[in-house]
């Protein structure tokens, strides 16, 4: 049997430090390069036309948007159908909650074994190292998630949890946690050894976890997508299923899925269809042979209802999971997941994120894009992500007014990257730049003495040669020339 143990949650290094480390490691580039360039072209080979990828896309925006704006009498909804289906619901505000509410139902079922399908709102929570803490065996079945899990990492793609992983890597991995694997980078070898250990864990298990793509409201139906069958095992072999989603999941009608269903499989892995699509709607009934006897699901808000509070954030939370902006974005090609540091990576993560933890902990990731503008192109439910990195941006230097009674931010951590100084600064150049004589002042200065300015003066110079100015300045070379 493998060993199990918690991942390391600490992570001191700041986001400069590992960008720094990720740019200094060619094969970690070489790796994301490859992988990414061959999601876009898979990506781009199963749309039929352009024009029908954005009918989609347009279509995808409605039903998203439609939900979003009905959000509330949709979440009452889905549990009152839930509940008839005999579905047990749970609500929880924050993270801590969540794992309460997972725990006391494992410990109900004197249960001591949990494997789990996977589920990014899971990693939100951190919900392996909690159990883990507390004594209960918590196993990934997701292969991806598996690996990692041994490696005792956070997955670096919501998609593709394990992809900057090579096979010389997994090989040691199985000859290290796996009793008996012998060292064999075959592909098919490693895929088969995972599969024997992961057989043994869903048969052993108390109970099962998985996520939720789409949660339908008109009929109190759990839907997941999935490629390898861990999450319809994970969900049916053992006696108790408790599935955990953020609250935005919720869709209004049966009807609204086959459309998300197309644009997600599409955009995820560039598939018509994935090789499961599992729709629970109630525990096994009498006269079944098979099937949980027990489905919980816990609705975990955590920042979410902070986004949805504004109605140009609320944009966020339209997300399907489909990484297509993290694919197609050239900051995570270059730096991959793990330099974020958050659960969620690249565009997706860096307008999520900030809801999740608060400004203190994501004040850089707004600025950490090129603004280049393909995460909002790509995005299948057309989030228009450049948008709102820009209005995080904002956010994050709004001075601090905290103190102020009347004062109700927007994000907790409003004005994290607020800096007295900058802001001095900025109106000094808003000074000079409205006075006339002041700027002609200042630019008979930097024509004299700018070459004496130091070449690193700002973060950009680090990477940058900073322009010089001239040794006239065009007012100047005007009032010579027409001399």
């Amino acid at each position: 049997m493998t060993e199990i143990i918690a991942s390391s949650t600490t992570n001191t290094s700041t986001f400069a430090q590992r960008t720094t480390d990720a740019v200094n490691d060619p094969e970690l580039r070489k790796n994301f390069r490859a992988a990414m360039d061959f999601l876009i072209e898979k990506r781009q080979s199963v749309f039929d036309s352009d024009d029908e990828l954005q009918r989609l896309r347009r279509l995808g925006n409605r039903i998203r948007s439609r939900a979003l704006s009905k959000l509330p009498q949709l979440l009452q909804q889905l549990e009152t159908n839930l509940t008839n289906n005999g579905i047990k619901v749970h609500w929880a505000e924050t993270p801590e909650q969540a794992n309460a509410i997972i725990y006391q139902i494992i410990e109900q079922k004197n249960a001591s074994k949990v494997v789990k399908g996977k589920s990014m709102v899971s990693e939100e929570v951190e919900m392996n190292d909690y159990l883990i803490e507390r004594n209960i065996e918590c196993v990934e079945s997701d292969m991806g998630e598996y690996i990692i899990q041994l490696d005792n990492e956070k997955p670096s793609h919501i998609i593709m949890p394990a992809i900057h992983k090579t096979a010389e890597d997994v090989a040691h991995l199985f000859k290290k946690h796996i009793p008996g694997t012998e060292y064999n980078e075959d592909v098919d070898f490693l895929i088969q050894t995972g599969r024997k250990v992961l057989r043994k864990i869903f048969y052993e298990a108390d109970i099962g976890v998985s996520g939720v793509n789409f949660a339908v409201a008109e009929t109190g139906t759990l839907c997941l997508v999935e490629n390898e069958g861990n999450g319809r095992m994970s969900t049916t072999v053992p006696d108790v299923h408790i599935a955990i989603t953020g609250i935005e999941k919720v869709v209004e009608l049966l009807s609204d899925v086959p459309p998300l269903y197309s644009l997600l499989t599409r955009s995820a892995t560039g598939q018509e269809v994935t090789t499961y699509f599992n729709m629970i709607s109630s525990p096994r009934k009498e006269g079944e042979h098979d099937g949980p006897r027990e489905v919980h699901l816990v609705l975990l808000d955590n920042g979410r209802s902070q986004a949805y509070a504004d109605t140009q954030l609320r944009d966020t939370l339209n997300c399907i999971r489909c990484g297509a902006c993290i694919n197609h974005c050239p900051v995570y090609t270059r730096v991959g997941g793990h330099a974020y540091g958050t659960v969620y990576p690249g565009p997706i993560g860096k307008i999520l994120s900030p809801h999740l933890l608060g400004m203190e902990e994501t004040k850089d990731l707004p600025g950490a894009s090129s603004l280049c503008g393909a995460c909002g192109e790509v995005c299948p439910v057309k989030i228009p992500i450049p948008d709102i990195l820009l209005r995080l941006r904002q956010e994050s230097v709004h001075p601090d007014r905290s103190g102020q009674s009347e004062y109700k931010p927007t994000l907790k951590g409003q004005g994290a990257k607020y800096s007295s100084k900058e802001h001095s600064l900025w109106r000094t150049w808003a000074m000079v730049y409205s006075s006339p004589r002041m700027y002609a002042f200042i630019s008979f200065l930097a024509t004299r003495f700018g070459r004496l300015m130091p070449r690193r003066l700002t973060p950009w110079g680090k990477a940058r040669t900073l322009p010089q100015p001239a040794r006239k300045s065009l007012h100047q070379m005007v009032k010579e020339r027409q001399a």
